[in-house]
Parts: structure tokens; sequence; C-alpha cells
């Protein structure tokens, strides 16, 4: 059985991000974690998306990183 790199960067990066949706529903007591959570998926989608030479996906995942960067600065800063 052979492992598909990118399908499981794809797969954590999903898994992350919709835990990610999940923690924002519990609501302000989740903060900071559901950044974290949005970072860590987006992060592997990036890589994904380097790896397959997915210039969209790749350019709004390096710009949600920035984003949740700031809201993590904020956060801990």
């Amino acid at each position: 059985m052979t492992i598909n790199k990118n399908e499981v960067l794809q797969w954590i990066g999903a898994v992350l991000i919709i835990g990610g949706h999940a923690l924002n529903s519990v609501g302000p007591s989740a903060y900071p974690w559901n950044i974290v959570s949005f970072v860590v998926g987006t992060a592997m989608f990036t890589w994904w998306a380097y790896r397959v030479t997915n210039k969209p996906q790749l350019t709004v995942n390096v710009i949600s990183i920035a984003i949740m960067g700031v809201g993590l600065y904020k956060a801990w800063g």
C-alpha cells in the first residue's frame, strides 16, 4: 500500500480546519485554540498547494495564515 503524501496533507488540513470551525461554535472560551487549529490546518493546505503547484490555493492560504497570525499576536502578544 502506497501512502499518497498529498492526500494525507489535504486530509490533515481538512480535519484541522473543521476542528477550527467546531471550536468557533463553542464561543469565546475556545479562543485562541480555534485560530491555532485553523493555522495548522491551513499550513497543511499551503504545503499541499506548494507541492502540487496550485497557485490560487497557495495565495489564499498564505493570506489566511497572515491574517490568523495577526489574531494570534493579538491573543498572545
